[in-house]
């Protein structure tokens, strides 16, 4: 009976001591699994607080503050939230408390990762689509693209009326008239100068001055845009998660984004680098005068040949210009150059027509694309005696922020993106403890791998993949 005893207790002990070791084994993995998720969402929530306040989007800054990004830091900081997870707790280590597990993070690498300025800012876009999911944009879609199709087909984003106008100038100033018999018996040369010659030559100090008349409100900020994302060679990540596919009216979601997240003239933001931030996404420059400077004559000329088109299609407002050009050729006995004088009036109605759109725009009102009767602002009289008219006007028709989105749908989707993340970095950097800060160091996705081992000899890999939208 002692023999059969002995060796039942040893077959029972060896089952006991089996299941103990199995069980430590399973609670080590089960703990270092339990840490590794914790440890991996407290690194998500070390979001960069002053990016998500001002523009809503969760990215980790690698540099945490400091002048040195990089995903080292973010691996110290995995290594010490893991060890802070497996170790014991203050009182069990000065009670000398011993446990099952006994563990400790071995080693914490991040093995890929997506930074938001990866695929040429497929990252932060995504972002932007997952924060602006329940905007509504069907009716904005629709109205930026028919007012867009309008543009094009039109060719008011390609036809050049100023060079059009000086060509019909020219060729009345080179048309040869007869000499004449002076005073004093002597042939002379007769000159037939372009009545509206002069209007040509409106553009020569700028657009500017003609839209806005108290100049002194443009804001003249200067930005050092070569420090600035779309300017440097680019922090790229592995390619973790940056592929996309973007319909149409994700393209429009992304610029409503812009739209609400970025100052521009008659709509500035607070604690903004640069005051036009929507023309400098469309424009590039870092000095808000020039940027505004631009978005003024690409509007003058969409303008002008907006109203070329209608005015050249006005019988009433053709007749007006032929009668006038009926009696200035009349006085040099020249009939047959009414014609050209008549298109010179035309265009530089439809100039002088423009320059009083441009003032309505910048003053908050609103212009419709194409004229009518009833929106054409100016008259003959107005363009005799070189009055530009103008003003406020709440009527119908697009805004300068309804234009702007026109462009802002027409420009290249990397360009608009890496200069909308110039503008983040302007306004972040302005923000304390963010002085160098840089969008292509800011995490969105990251995988990590860890490693840890017990003190009884067991050793616990895990990788795992965590992201703001979705984790594996």
């Amino acid at each position: 009976m002692t023999v059969y005893l002995s060796l039942s207790i040893s077959i029972i002990l060896s089952l006991i001591l089996t299941l103990y070791s199995g069980a430590r084994i399973g609670a080590i993995k089960m703990k270092v699994e339990c840490s590794t998720d914790i440890a991996m969402n407290s690194i998500l929530a070390e979001y960069n607080r002053a990016l998500f306040e001002r523009y809503g989007l969760l990215l980790v800054d690698t540099s945490y503050c400091t002048d040195v990004p990089g995903i080292n830091n973010v691996e110290d900081h995995l290594k010490y939230y893991m060890n802070k997870n497996l170790e014991l707790t203050t009182l069990g280590k000065i009670e000398r408390a011993s446990t099952l597990l006994r563990l400790k993070c071995e080693d914490a690498k991040v093995t890929g990762v997506s930074f938001a300025s990866d695929n040429n800012g497929a990252v932060l876009r995504r972002q932007i689509l997952s924060y602006m999911e329940a905007e509504p944009i069907e009716g904005i879609l629709a109205s930026v693209t028919d007012n867009l199709s309008i543009v094009r087909s039109s060719g008011m984003d390609s036809r050049d009326v100023l060079a059009q106008a000086r060509e019909n100038s020219a060729a009345i100033e080179s048309y040869e008239l007869p000499k004449i018999i002076n005073e004093k018996g002597e042939e002379e040369e007769q000159f037939f100068e372009d009545p509206v010659k002069d209007i040509w030559s409106i553009t020569g100090g700028g657009i500017l001055p003609l839209a806005i008349s108290d100049t002194a409100q443009i804001s003249d900020k200067n930005a050092p845009v070569n420090l600035l994302l779309s300017h440097r060679q680019l922090n790229k990540g592995t390619g973790l998660d940056d592929a996309e596919d973007l319909s149409i009216t994700e393209i429009a979601l992304i610029d409503q984004y812009i739209m609400e997240q970025c100052g521009s003239y008659g709509r500035l933001r607070d604690g903004s680098e640069l005051d036009y931030e929507l023309e400098y996404i469309l424009e590039g420059s870092g000095s808000d005068r020039y940027n505004l400077e631009s978005i003024a004559s690409k509007l003058f000329a969409w303008r002008a040949a907006s109203n070329a088109i209608y005015i050249f299609s006005d019988s009433t407002k053709k007749a007006e210009a032929e009668a006038v050009a009926t009696v200035l050729t009349a006085l040099i006995f020249q009939p047959e150059l009414c014609d050209l004088v008549t298109n010179a009036l035309l265009f530089a109605w439809a100039i002088v027509e423009s320059v009083s759109d441009l003032k309505c725009l910048y003053s908050g009102g609103k212009i419709p694309l194409l004229k009518d009767q009833n929106s054409w602002r100016t008259d003959l009289s107005g363009l005799l005696n070189r009055s530009f008219g103008g003003g406020e006007d709440k009527g119908a028709g697009l805004s300068y922020q309804d234009y702007l989105r026109i462009m802002l749908f027409s420009q290249d989707l990397n360009i608009k993106t890496r200069r909308l993340m110039d503008v983040m970095e302007m306004d972040i950097r302005k923000t304390p403890g963010n002085e160098t800060f840089m969008m292509d160091y800011c995490m969105d996705v990251f995988c990590a791998e860890i490693k840890a081992i017990s003190k009884f000899g067991y050793k616990v890999k895990i990788e795992r993949i965590y992201g703001y939208e979705k984790y594996s």
